[in-house]
């Protein structure tokens, strides 16, 4: 799904008088997840799930096209957990 076809669909579930203002806080409420996770905090949202920062260690991996090693640089990622109901309408059937 595309950012407009999630506005789309934001506008049409949400309670917005034009596409515009859906966009604009759709963006809005993106960017405080990103200015939240960017200072190492939790966001959790109960039934929904939780996204948080994670530690990924240093490491040595293979080029898979000519088999030299590779180190790979410690980073933080990103992590989401769904939450019981997100995964129950997902496996729905």
């Amino acid at each position: 799904m595309t950012k407009k076809e999630f506005v789309d669909l934001y506008f049409a579930e949400g309670d917005f008088t034009t596409k515009a203002e859906a966009e604009r806080k759709a963006v809005s409420f993106v960017n405080t997840i990103e200015k939240a996770l960017s200072r190492g905090d939790e966001v959790s949202f109960l039934g929904f799930g939780k996204f948080k920062v994670i530690e990924r260690a240093a490491r040595t991996c293979r080029n898979p096209q000519t088999g030299e090693e590779m180190k790979v640089a410690a980073k933080k990622a990103v992590k989401f957990t769904a939450g019981k109901d997100l995964g129950l309408l997902v496996n729905k059937k």
